[in-house]
């Protein structure tokens, strides 16, 4: 008979887990999730100063361990995989949560909003998922595939009202992208998906949310902005388990605010 049980679809007791971005926000979001569920979680971001406090405010949960990397260049991409390479000789799951965001009028938007931008948002997931890749294999059956869950945002799915040029196109190329590496890396037993969050109070979203958050709960369908838990049972769900037979998907997490409207 086959185990539907929680424990089986959802745990991820012995998996190994790198969170770029995983020491604040979003990222601590999944992060604490996945140690929850038992995975051994590595997280990065450029300062170590946030990574530190991040493991030491997580680090009762569960084994958790931070690696300080710049994911706008390539020389910072490969830096990241290969010290995780000494770290462990496999990768259960990449969650490629980093990213920049960049606000101004269309008249004012600067060149260098697209390049500091699209280099963190769109190259280095590509390049930080390609320099993975044999640690991803190394994790990988046809039964239990590795996970590539990469993190886009609302704001590729539709049209915003800010003006975040460079943000929403990063984003959009971010869901196709998921979709083109979905294709590719299949045959090597590895997923690929996205996940599209709404708005979640972060250090990020906390302008937007103290000038507009009753707008924006006002027109979320379901009444309110995101919470830990709609994120860490995102990520659960494509990590463990239940989630192998999904790849290429992008999953909104928004109440509904891009969806329904």
């Amino acid at each position: 008979m086959t185990d539907l049980t929680p424990a089986n679809l959802f745990s991820l007791e012995n998996k190994v887990a790198l969170v770029t971005g995983g020491g604040r926000g979003i990222g601590a979001m999944f992060t604490e999730g996945l140690l929850g569920a038992g995975a051994r979680v590595i997280i990065s971001s450029r300062r170590q100063d946030q990574l530190d406090e991040a493991v030491k405010e997580m680090g009762s949960i569960g084994p958790i361990e931070a690696i300080a990397a710049d994911l706008s260049t390539e020389q910072g991409c490969l830096g990241l995989a290969e010290a995780v390479g000494q770290r462990t000789g496999r990768l259960d799951v990449l969650i490629n949560n980093a990213g920049a965001t960049w606000g101004a009028p269309i008249a004012e938007f600067p060149d260098a909003a697209w390049d500091r931008v699209m280099s963190l948002n769109v190259k280095g997931v590509f390049q930080l998922t390609a320099a993975l890749i044999p640690l991803l294999e190394a994790a990988a059956d046809a039964d239990d595939p590795a996970r590539v869950i990469n993190v886009g945002s609302i704001h590729g799915l539709q049209a915003p009202e800010l003006d975040n040029y460079s943000y929403s196109a990063s984003k959009a190329a971010v869901h196709h992208m998921t979709r083109v590496l979905a294709k590719k890396l299949a045959p090597q037993h590895i997923t690929v998906n996205c996940i599209a969050p709404g708005v979640f109070r972060t250090k990020m979203m906390a302008h937007t949310l103290d000038t507009f958050g009753d707008e924006i709960v006002a027109d979320t369908p379901l009444g309110r902005i995101g919470r830990p838990e709609d994120m860490a049972g995102a990520v659960l769900f494509l990590s463990g388990r239940g989630g192998a037979y999904l790849t290429g998907a992008v999953i909104p997490v928004e109440g509904g605010y891009a969806t329904t409207l």
